[in-house]
């Protein structure tokens, strides 16, 4: 399980605090934190207080690759603070994210292929949120068709179907598992997928419990990395022992600690 960890967010409120101030202390000791609980990528995301994002986004990567090689996600859904970010990185990056509006996919791809990045691109368009798995595919099989012809490699592409709050679309959720799967068969090589894995939850009672059980379940649907977080030990233990059931590890009495030497 490829782990994208979620905690470097102005949204948070000291994570927001810190980048109002300046204060590298409280970013870098977050980003290590997640490094040592088993994070592969790094999201970086200003939040919505951020008063100047395009220089926020710069002192981000900077300050945590002072700290760290781990790659980076930039995430937001402006293309010019992702550029703006992109400008200063030294590590390895993701971009987080374009929508299948073509206007996005013009902008980001070619982004993308330049700064030799991974891309998420999100089941989701100016129309709306999608209401079915048909619809994912649809938006999905657009996102690909446009990095084929761009020339971006797809096996470097990150197809997110857009978890929904169980709360109020519990409806949608088998479709979203089932999307999951057949993103894999819109092209050869197959595409990646990836979930926000906290947004399954958002709302609801027993969140910890909520989103264990989805991540899962979207492991078993061939789910190939989350955003999360990763200090949540609980939840990076349930992964774990979801890919060992899936014969993706190799299992000894002491599975779990062995997985976190690697």
């Amino acid at each position: 399980m490829f782990i994208v960890g979620e905690l470097i967010n102005g949204m948070y409120k000291k994570i927001g605090q810190a980048i109002k101030a300046k204060d590298k202390t409280v970013i870098q000791e977050c980003a290590l934190g997640q490094v040592k609980a088993g994070a592969d990528v790094l999201d970086i995301n200003c939040g919505p207080a951020s008063a100047n994002p395009l220089s926020d986004i710069q002192w981000l990567v900077e300050v945590i690759q002072e700290v760290t090689d781990q790659p980076l996600a930039l995430d937001s859904s402006k293309p010019q603070v992702i550029e703006s970010g992109l400008k200063v990185i030294k590590n390895k990056v993701m971009i987080n994210s374009t929508t299948a509006d073509q206007e996005k996919l013009d902008l980001l791809i070619p982004l993308a292929k330049k700064y030799n990045a991974k891309l998420i691109g999100l089941a989701i368009s100016a129309k709306g949120i999608p209401q079915n798995k048909d619809q994912r595919l649809e938006l999905a099989a657009n996102i690909v068709a446009n990095c084929a012809e761009q020339g971006f490699p797809v096996e470097d592409l990150y197809l997110d179907p857009i978890v929904l709050p169980v709360n109020v679309a519990q409806a949608q959720m088998r479709d979203i598992l089932e999307a999951i799967r057949e993103f894999k068969i819109i092209s050869e090589p197959p595409p990646k997928t990836i979930v926000g894995l906290s947004n399954v939850s958002q709302g609801s009672c027993a969140r910890g419990l909520i989103n264990r059980i989805f991540l899962t379940m979207a492991i078993a649907y061939g789910l190939d990395a989350a955003i999360l977080d990763p200090q949540d030990k609980e939840l990076m233990d349930a992964a774990i022992t979801a890919e060992l059931i899936l014969n993706k590890q190799i299992y000894c009495s002491s599975y779990l600690e062995a997985y976190r030497k690697k």
